[in-house]
């Protein structure tokens, strides 16, 4: 029984009682009135006319009884509901406790075996009460038990990993991290392999189970990275796989400005042309001559047509105040812009990047910079940097070079406002961003980054051009649809974003049609419910949108987590309705039969009407017709 049908029904009650009540009220107060109004000597006696008085609300209460017969006493217990992994010790039941399986309890769980909860509660409605035992209910019962009190004994998680977070885009070329949970390893490790099943990454969890490993998205399209949990002793535990899917996206554009060529820009181009960036270079020389592409007019229009803006000290200075003005005006619109301090700082530059919220300083000296302690072992390493090149192919035989000791200008990079895109041994930033307007700015201190591919690090060099682009690029709208849900065989998944025309296309090639919501509104939401596992394509028009969906029985870490952690939210929220323990509320329970109190009210009525015609209790010389 949900909360307004409750209602309604005490409406009901409460106007059948005071139509009762108002009736009883009058059948007294006549009574009353004609024996006030009765000669003294024709007036009945006391004891006659206080039985009369007093049928009354006797009879509208037996009257009340038989239209609403009183809840019968011990009829409103817990319904017991077994779910996945339910034992028998967990289902012990009181008395007048009702006892059900799910259609994924064990079939040894004694108890009627029901479709659904809902089926459950509809059979059984004077349980207001649930009480679930086992892994928790799936996604189909979690709307049937809203409006009851919920009981649920969380089981303890199995062994492996129990929680895994990707990021919901990812883009190619794009380093990602994963984010997860694990149980039980007990000083074990967690390992990522990618598509080809070398181990890239692996951590040891912290005390409560989570760690993170990253990975880099090297091409487009649907990968195969995988989870390996392992115990203290390097045994494997559990593998769970991370089908991941990486968008092709158009390339970010850059704009390079330099007031000299050198080998840092060199190395900065050939990156920007392998990972696929539309990068315009203008290198000064000297004499107003200039090397790399064709020059560009630097102002709002020109700068409006790039995602990010690289530049040294030497080339801001050599900006006109009217061209400042345009890189002013397109930073604030969501330009973002990467100074490289190669040198001392002038103090026009430094007032300058004040009116930015940035202090950094004179940059004037040069210091040593020793990278942190690398978290990859040699294995993880050799797949990061992979096979290399046709003219400088890595051996496989070879251990993978240290990072070499680079070169930072002494910059004020700390402070609170700023966010650092890299941090050295020593925990000090030599590279940090802030907001401006829309876009970002951001202060660049390293001047020999070039040092790491001639030590044969590339994948170094990469990553950290790689992290300072992406935080600092322009932002693009996003068209993709937003994908809730378990993403499991038989489970309601919700698509939002999604048009009249869009459909899902399955593994085996059929289509289906999205039928949106009209009640959700602008975000254009409609469910889907899979029947087989693997990848899916949601297509609208002529884009494209991969996801997942796993089988019920894969991952049983990940899917005891969901059930327990959407079972445990239910009960949270139900407790509220639970303040009152274990005691019935006054609607809950059956009603009894109605039988006994219409009789009882029968014959009260009968002998009522031979005692208000009887000459008990009357006046001797009064006449039938004479005042009770």
């Amino acid at each position: 029984m949900n909360a307004p049908f409750a209602g309604d029904l005490l409406s009901v009650e409460a106007a059948v009682a005071l139509l009762l009540a108002l009736a009883a009220a009058l059948a007294m107060v006549r009574t009353l009135w004609r024996q006030h109004r009765a000669e003294p000597a024709a007036r009945s006696r006391g004891w006659r006319v206080a039985a009369l008085v007093l049928a009354q609300p006797l009879l509208a209460g037996l009257l009340y009884a038989a239209s609403l017969p009183p809840r019968l006493p011990g009829q409103a217990g817990s319904l017991v509901v077994a779910t996945a992994g339910a034992g028998d010790a967990a289902l012990d039941a009181a008395a007048g406790d009702a006892r059900v399986r799910l259609p994924e309890a064990p079939r040894s769980q004694v108890g009627e075996r029901v479709p659904d909860l809902a089926s459950a509660l509809r059979r059984y409605p004077h349980s207001r009460r649930v009480r679930v035992v086992g892994a928790g209910l799936v996604a189909r019962d979690r709307d049937a038990v809203r409006g009851h009190a919920l009981d649920f004994a969380a089981p303890p998680l199995p062994r492996g990993i129990v929680g895994v977070w990707t990021p919901a885009r990812i883009g190619e070329g794009e380093a990602f991290a994963v984010y997860g949970r694990a149980h039980g390893l007990d000083g074990g490790a967690v390992e990522l392999l990618d598509p080809a099943g070398q181990r890239i990454d692996r951590v040891v969890p912290d005390a409560d189970g989570g760690f993170a490993v990253d990975a880099v998205a090297r091409v487009a399209g649907r990968a195969g990275f995988v989870l390996r949990a392992l115990d203290a002793r390097q045994r494997p535990v559990e593998r769970v796989t991370l089908p991941l899917s990486v968008e092709a996206e158009p390339p970010t554009r850059v704009l390079l400005l330099a007031g000299a060529p050198g080998p840092e820009l060199k190395y900065l181009r050939r990156w920007a042309s392998d990972a696929g960036i539309k990068l315009h270079t203008q290198l000064a020389v000297g004499a107003g001559l200039q090397l790399g592409d064709a020059p560009l007019r630097i102002d709002a229009a020109t700068l409006a047509g790039f995602d990010a803006l690289i530049l040294d000290e030497r080339a801001w200075d050599a900006l006109a105040p009217a061209q400042r003005g345009a890189l002013a005006i397109a930073l604030r619109d969501g330009l973002g812009v990467l100074l490289r301090v190669t040198g001392p700082l002038s103090p026009g530059l430094r007032v300058q990047l004040r009116g930015f919220g940035l202090e950094p300083g004179a940059g004037g000296d040069s210091a040593p910079l020793r990278w942190p302690a690398e978290r990859y072992d040699e294995a993880g390493l050799r797949a990061r940097l992979g096979p290399g090149s046709a003219d400088a192919p890595h051996s496989r035989e070879q251990a993978p070079a240290a990072l070499p000791v680079l070169t930072r200008r002494s910059l004020a990079l700390d402070a609170p406002a700023l966010q650092p895109l890299g941090r050295d041994a020593d925990g000090r930033a030599f590279a940090a961003w802030r907001a401006a307007g829309q876009g970002r700015i951001a202060l660049w201190g390293l001047g020999d980054s070039f040092r790491l591919v001639l030590a044969g690090r590339e994948d170094a060099h990469a990553q950290l051009w790689s992290r300072a682009l992406s935080a600092l690029a322009r932002p693009r709208g996003d068209a993709r649809a937003r994908i809730d849900g378990s993403l499991r065989v038989g489970e309601r998944v919700r698509l939002c974003g999604v048009g009249a025309q869009a459909q899902v296309a399955a593994p085996d090639g059929s289509r289906i049609a999205l039928l949106p919501d009209p009640a959700a509104g602008p975000q254009a939401c409609a469910g889907f419910w899979p029947t087989q596992a693997g990848w899916h394509a949601l297509t609208q028009g002529s884009r494209s949108q991969d996801f997942y969906v796993r089988a019920l029985d894969d991952a049983p870490g990940l899917r005891a987590s969901e059930l327990r952690e959407a079972t445990l939210a239910l009960a949270l929220r139900s407790q509220p309705a639970a303040g009152g323990g274990a005691v019935a509320a006054p609607t809950d329970g059956e009603r009894g039969s109605p039988w006994p109190w219409f009789a009882a009210w029968l014959a009260l009525c009968a002998a009522l009407w031979w005692f208000e015609r009887s000459r008990l209790g009357r006046a001797s010389s009064s006449a039938p017709s004479d005042p009770p």
